[in-house]
């Protein structure tokens, strides 16, 4: 020990520990302590005084007679979703996984990239594809492609349920092709033709063998899907807010909205705890599912299955599903923009002003969006609070990578690995209720930072740290101590060895710690939605804040540039780390 104290990686190592114990476990504290705690205004309602402990905001959310409409029927529309999410996405995924990995159908390699572009995009460039062509006359503004049209399509397919649930399955889709196929092309083919020598039926190789096998996977990918759809803000407001469909993400943000913190916090403390749960059980999942090993000695085989006439009409299939999940949504998102009237296919109908236009007959953004002041702002200010946020976090996962594998004192190794990785587990929208919770008032030294970037910053910081500090530890544990040492034994010091060795040996890792928040960041939602103020306004919040007064062109657009930054982005960031998405994500 004291050696060890002799380095500063001990000391750097405390210093990220109480970090990361602020940014992280504090404000989860706080929020539990806002729940029991009774707040401004409240005091009446509580029967007590500001700051007493109380059970009133616990009984309000899950007790009350308006507890229905704050918890338990936001609660059920969460689970019917993401139940019906999770079926039709493993339904589609695992056949297309089954098409990709295992088969001969045509463009196998093109489509392994193709149907997981909708992972790389916001989820909630669906949901404004999908208002853009059915909504109807609930909502105000412009009409929809299909009411132009006559047709006024039912509430029940413009808005709420079946549109939400649809689109949430479109969008995890891919994350079932990835995980699944990852499974899959592991998977030895001599065990299929083991058991079709033993005189199997194709439908006993799939229930009693390859099924049971992949379970595993099929249960990590439901678990994770269903832990993503608790805290999806994007699709739910779009979708859910015309018929006041609520789920969780949506009631939070509605008691957020009408000052309800204490309520706010309950509501919020349920989806952490759920989302917490839910991947506590993935990790046990991935943990039996090395009881599931085929792999032996003498190697395995993964041998394509052939199609035959079935060849062309899988291909088909592959490619519907490419054209409703990708190439649909952007065309209606693109032909939107450039329509006077919805719906109308005529070239005197076609426009370019609510790109370039000026003096539109609007009664604010009169000119078009690209010549708009206010765009400009917000993507200046969404290139500066996620990129400095961003190269924190890379820089950051570095030194948390290097004091996790070079620490000599273990305690402090083991927490931050664990403490890093906390943000995992919670939604997005209920870590940015704990953000606010902490930060919308000062406490002791620090200011109260609501309404200012810094509080922006710091949550998205805390919100990509399990991204930048697994990839530094990565990283860190491939590089031995030689050329540390021989650094020290030339007399460089820490600072010297870390900027002139560790630095540029582990750029990639640091390029990947920092671009991987980075495009994460660019299209988020559920961070920025709470803690956002209309004067630190960043492109995602900017098109929601449209999309409300129903600048619906203007709005598409934005979503449009949000999507071609996180696509590319995505693509820069394959190039650069030499690795490909495509190849799954089970590694």
């Amino acid at each position: 020990m004291r050696i060890g104290w002799r380095e500063p990686t001990a000391l750097i190592g405390v210093l990220l520990t109480v970090l990361f114990a602020y940014l992280i476990v504090v404000p989860i504290i706080s929020l539990l302590y806002d729940s029991i705690e009774i707040q401004f205004g409240d005091g009446r309602r509580a029967g007590g005084q500001m700051g007493d402990l109380t059970t009133y905001y616990f009984d309000r959310a899950l007790f009350s007679p308006v507890a229905s409409d704050l918890f338990w029927e936001p609660l059920s529309h969460t689970l019917s979703v993401s139940a019906g999410a999770i079926t039709l996405s493993l339904s589609i995924g695992g056949m297309l996984a089954w098409l990709l990995a295992r088969t001969d159908m045509f463009a196998r390699r093109w489509f392994a990239t193709a149907l997981i572009v909708p992972y790389m995009l916001p989820s909630w460039t669906f949901a404004l594809a999908w208002r853009t062509l059915f909504k109807n006359r609930e909502v105000g503004g412009q009409p929809g492609w299909l009411e132009s049209m006559g047709y006024t399509p039912p509430d029940w397919l413009a808005y709420g349920q079946v549109p939400i649930t649809v689109i949430l399955a479109l969008h995890y889709t891919p994350f079932v092709i990835l995980l699944f196929g990852n499974a899959l092309r592991r998977f030895d083919s001599q065990l299929e033709d083991s058991a079709r020598i033993l005189g199997a039926k194709p439908g006993t190789v799939a229930r009693q063998i390859i099924l049971p096998l992949m379970l595993p996977a099929l249960m990590s990918a439901t678990v994770l899907i269903f832990a993503k759809c608790l805290g999806e803000f994007g699709v739910s407001y779009v979708l859910g807010l015309p018929v006041d469909y609520d789920v969780l993400a949506t009631s939070l943000y509605r008691s957020i909205s009408s000052r309800q913190p204490g309520v706010a916090a309950v509501i919020a403390m349920a989806i952490l705890l759920i989302g917490v749960v839910s991947l506590l059980i993935d990790a046990r999942l991935v943990r039996e599912s090395r009881r599931f090993v085929t792999v032996g000695g003498k190697g395995s085989m993964n041998r394509k299955t052939r199609l035959g006439i079935y060849r062309l009409p899988a291909t088909a299939i592959a490619a519907i599903i490419f054209v409703l999940s990708v190439c649909l949504p952007l065309f209606v998102l693109m032909a939107s923009t450039v329509m006077k009237v919805p719906g109308l296919f005529a070239w005197d109908n076609f426009t370019l002003d609510y790109w370039i236009g000026e003096n539109l007959d609007t009664v604010a953004y009169t000119t078009g969006i690209l010549y708009t002041s206010d765009l400009w702002n917000a993507m200046w200010s969404t290139l500066r609070i996620v990129g400095f946020a961003s190269l924190c976090s890379g820089l950051l996962g570095l030194l948390v990578g290097y004091v996790v594998v070079r620490s000599p004192v273990r305690p402090v190794g083991s927490f931050l690995r664990q403490v890093t990785f906390f943000p995992y587990l919670v939604p997005g929208i209920a870590f940015a209720a704990a953000y606010l919770s902490l930060f919308a008032v000062p406490r002791g030294p620090i200011p109260a930072l609501y309404g200012t970037a810094a509080i922006l910053i710091l949550a998205l910081m805390a919100d990509q740290m399990p991204y930048a500090s697994r990839a530094g530890i990565s990283a860190m544990m491939q590089l031995g101590k030689d050329p540390e040492e021989a650094a020290q034994v030339a007399g460089a010091g820490w600072f010297r060895r870390m900027i002139a060795v560790v630095i540029p040996i582990q750029k990639g890792a640091l390029v990947a710690g920092v671009i991987l928040p980075f495009i994460s960041g660019i299209r988020g939602l559920s961070l920025f939605v709470i803690l956002a103020v209309p004067g630190t306004d960043v492109l995602t919040t900017f098109s929601l804040r449209l999309l409300d007064y129903n600048y619906t062109q203007a709005a598409n657009a934005i979503v449009l540039i949000i999507s071609a930054i996180a696509y590319f982005g995505t693509l820069a960031a394959q190039k650069i780390t030499k690795t490909n998405l495509a190849d799954g994500l089970g590694g």
